[in-house]
């Protein structure tokens, strides 16, 4: 019925369509929440090289938020962290023949965005209170309300084509670069995948945990300004 189109690209539920993007997205979020759950019971007093790696990455990741949202990192850890691990995963994802990175997908990347313009919020409103935190987009000045508003978008639409024309553009070049040269010749290309895969999850997830210590540190330095003017 799609000539053409990768057994990947598209998959049939009945009438209704499946696009290759999010069965691999769902394949990946089975597999982490499988790796969690065996990961939380294997945990050990003396741990085995296993759980040396994990508490390492874990150790990693925590040092990483604790350097941007000082005394914050349990409130944001499981959403950065998940972000990260996700991520990192769509991205090597279209290293695998036939499949493709969710990434190179503008819809995922867009629901990715989404997630991080709910969570500003969410977290924003978590530390100050639903009134409080909406009394910033008119601070100083009513007349900034636009703009404030601009750059709530603006910024999500950048995270998200950010993502999705990095990874896009990798997998076009690997494609390539497989069809002229063989299999052979891509290796350098094949590494500087894995390289760019990292440093895109690290700088969405980086990116996620500023927009939110944003939100939060200025709902704490506002109010840090209305004690000392009492």
């Amino acid at each position: 019925m799609f000539p053409g189109i990768p057994f990947c690209t598209l998959l049939y539920a009945g009438a209704m369509s499946i696009s290759g993007s999010v069965a691999v997205s769902w394949g990946l979020m089975l597999f982490l929440a499988s790796v969690s759950w065996i990961s939380a019971h294997a945990l050990r007093e003396s741990p085995g090289n296993y759980q040396v790696v994990l508490e390492g990455i874990i150790t990693t990741m925590q040092e990483a938020i604790e350097s941007v949202l000082p005394g914050k990192c349990d409130l944001v850890f499981p959403f950065i962290a998940t972000l990260w691990i996700f991520i990192l995963l769509a991205n090597l994802a279209g290293i695998i023949p036939g499949i493709h990175s969710p990434t190179s997908d503008l819809s995922v990347t867009s629901s990715l965005a989404c997630l991080v313009f709910l969570s500003v919020h969410w977290f924003g409103i978590k530390a100050e209170g639903l009134a409080a935190y909406l009394k910033h987009y008119v601070s100083p000045s009513p007349i900034l309300l636009p703009f404030h508003l601009i750059s709530e978008v603006s910024r999500t639409l950048a995270l998200a084509v950010r993502l999705f024309g990095n990874v896009m553009s990798l997998e076009i070049g690997y494609a390539l670069a497989l069809m002229v040269a063989g299999f052979l010749v891509p290796i350098p290309l094949l590494m500087l995948h894995l390289v760019e895969a990292v440093i895109q999850a690290y700088l969405f997830g980086m990116l996620a945990l500023i927009y939110i210590a944003g939100g939060i540190q200025a709902q704490e330095l506002r109010r840090e300004k209305e004690r000392g003017a009492l």
